[in-house]
């Protein structure tokens, strides 16, 4: 992450320095929640000023928005990625769940952070509008790529790409939610279901 999000004018922070920042508040907000996660203690785990953080995010609320915005594009260019080789709708939703699982067992803290965002877009009008940006980028860089396996005779869309990029979404946060909440559970046959609830999505006739 390069380029920081600021009130006013674009500002940028060396990208070492921004990735310190970073996981600094995701470790943060997974122990103590948005609440406790105060400058002091992400400014010190980052080995960064506390004024640093003021001067290129301003609030705590916009850098996790940052945080957000940072490892759902990590995510997104890693599911491009593997759905490049997808040859057959079953290998789109196949790589999609283990795409899910990957981040439930690698990355549970990105989970939290997700609906820490959501939480606080409820009662923050500016944190509301990020939010709703980052559902819009990844709805519609989805769709680009269902739009393209479409063109490719890989899938058959049974409804538009972003309606369709916005259904599998909701089933994943959906399932992601109650993964996290409940890790000990053998969650097999209900992505089993998903799966099949899902296909037809991907290959209507």
């Amino acid at each position: 992450m390069e380029a920081a999000a600021t009130t006013g004018s674009e500002r940028r922070l060396p990208g070492e320095k921004a990735q310190r920042i970073v996981e600094a508040m995701r470790s943060s907000v997974a122990r103590r929640g948005v609440a406790g996660s105060t400058f002091d203690h992400v400014a010190r785990e980052a080995g960064v000023s506390r004024g640093l953080l003021h001067y290129y995010f301003g609030t705590k609320e916009r850098l996790l928005a940052e945080v957000v915005r940072h490892d759902c594009d990590v995510r997104m260019t890693m599911l491009d990625a593997s759905l490049a080789d997808a040859s057959t709708p079953d290998d789109v939703l196949q790589t999609m769940v283990a795409n899910l699982e990957h981040l439930i067992e690698a990355e549970p803290d990105l989970i939290t952070l997700i609906f820490e965002l959501f939480a606080l877009s409820r009662r923050h009008e500016e944190v509301a509008a990020e939010f709703s940006e980052l559902l819009r980028r990844t709805r519609q860089q989805l769709a680009d790529v269902l739009r393209a396996k479409e063109a490719a005779g890989v899938v058959r869309l049974g409804a538009e790409a972003e309606e369709v990029a916005d259904v599998l979404f909701a089933m994943a946060d959906g399932m992601a939610l109650r993964m996290v909440a409940d890790p000990d559970r053998d969650w097999g046959s209900t992505l089993r279901a998903s799966f099949v609830a899902s296909r037809e999505l991907l290959d209507a006739r």
